[in-house]
């Protein structure tokens, strides 16, 4: 499994210098200045792998930009809607762009609006550690009182819609403020900060569109795309929504196994693949992680090492980020399973055997809490969680233990 660490940029506070320092081999990143739609430019790309190639001194790194994350798509093109077609278009030429610079791993989602939601982006662990969180009942005190969605009390349980207008009757002007911010944030790294009136725009322009359409539409686009990346040798990984069940009245299609299967069946080529987070997919408590690892490992071409911590039994309900070693999933049984699938690969003589993998998010612990990293992204964390998969990853790779013999 190939080390890999998320970076933001020149202007990531967490620097080139300190992925070397924690171990890393190779990058995930993106052009967070460009907007969905937008070509990326071969002068954009290499500049982007120059940034990467040198550390503060202006000595090699010896790191290469090994994922994009993420290539994005345009709402247009989830909705079918507007300039769609020509959106794909400029997905293709940024593919090709991308290949010409030896890029070949691509992650994108298919969520619609919000690329992932959380109600507290520094929620306080009893150890002092704070990490991102969903509240089932604040979100639903969003949804029914700052947003005042009109379906949004007939999709609540009633339990849930009382618990929200007491907590809602709770907060003061500040807490509700922050509660909006957190919940808009946006995909991180990008410039987009959408306001409450801007989000109910967004959620108008989605209006009838069932969860069947939204999957349809997501097979046109890979039937566009995947081909192309094929032929590239390139490798296509959709990350799966998060949390992985309904918010907001929007179609959740990529949440579940089943979902996994019926898109790389539906377009069944080896370019198109599963990005596989434990995190996202964790909140749900249906989802066997080192079974999806194991049934769908040919296709998986991008592992998002994060476990959550499960606070009820309720489908939808409240979670929060644990750190890797602990929350519900079992992380030792999922570096097993994919352990397993690269060996499977290399005796097929598969050139993409090596599965790249990153310490997904992590809690702020120790100088993280003076540092002004992007919520999920702090340096010590991550570094910690980094720490933790490897030293699995060495344990089960050890000949006495990968022989049976312990």
């Amino acid at each position: 499994m190939r080390q890999t660490w998320r970076w933001f940029g020149p202007s990531d506070p967490v620097s080139i210098d300190d992925m070397l320092q924690a171990g890393v081999e190779g990058v995930v990143t993106a052009l967070h200045h460009r907007a969905p739609g937008e070509v990326w430019t071969s002068e954009d790309i290499a500049a982007r792998q120059r940034e990467i190639s040198v550390m503060s001194d202006g000595s090699a790194s010896g790191l290469s930009w090994d994922v994009v994350e993420s290539l994005p798509v345009s709402e247009d093109v989830k909705r079918q809607s507007g300039p769609w077609r020509e959106h794909i278009g400029s997905w293709k030429t940024s593919l090709r762009h991308l290949a010409d610079a030896g890029v070949q791993t691509i992650c994108y989602n298919f969520m619609p609006v919000l690329d992932w939601t959380r109600t507290d982006l520094a929620y306080r662990l009893k150890n002092g550690a704070t990490c991102m969180r969903f509240d089932a009942v604040d979100f639903a005190a969003f949804d029914l009182f700052l947003l005042q969605r009109p379906a949004a009390r007939e999709e609540l349980e009633p339990e849930v819609g009382e618990a929200a207008q007491r907590r809602f009757s709770e907060m003061d002007d500040e807490r509700k403020r922050q509660l909006v911010a957190n919940i808009v944030s946006g995909l991180p790294g990008a410039a987009i900060h959408m306001t409450i009136d801007e989000v109910k725009d967004h959620l108008a322009q989605y209006n009838g569109l069932s969860a069947e359409k939204l999957k349809a539409h997501l097979i046109d686009f890979l039937g566009e795309v995947a081909p192309l990346a094929q032929e590239l040798g390139m490798r296509l990984c959709c990350h799966p929504d998060d949390p992985p069940f309904p918010l907001l009245g929007l179609p959740r299609i990529m949440s579940t196994e089943a979902d996994y299967r019926a898109m790389v069946e539906a377009v069944d080529i080896p370019a198109n693949g599963v990005t596989l987070c434990t995190g996202s997919l964790g909140a749900r408590r249906d989802n066997d992680l080192p079974g999806m690892m194991a049934r769908l490992g040919d296709r998986v071409h991008f592992l998002h090492l994060r476990n959550v911590a499960l606070e009820d039994n309720q489908h939808g309900g409240s979670f929060h980020e644990a750190a890797h070693l602990e929350g519900n999933t079992d992380m030792v049984a999922v570096i097993a399973a994919a352990l397993a699938e690269e060996t499977r690969r290399k005796g097929q003589g598969r050139k993409d055997w090596q599965i790249p993998f990153r310490p997904d998010h992590g809690q702020n612990i120790l100088d993280d809490h003076i540092r002004q990293t992007r919520p999920g992204y702090p340096a010590i964390g991550r570094l910690k969680g980094l720490a933790e998969l490897r030293g699995i990853m060495t344990a089960l790779s050890h000949p006495i233990v990968a022989g049976g013999k312990i």
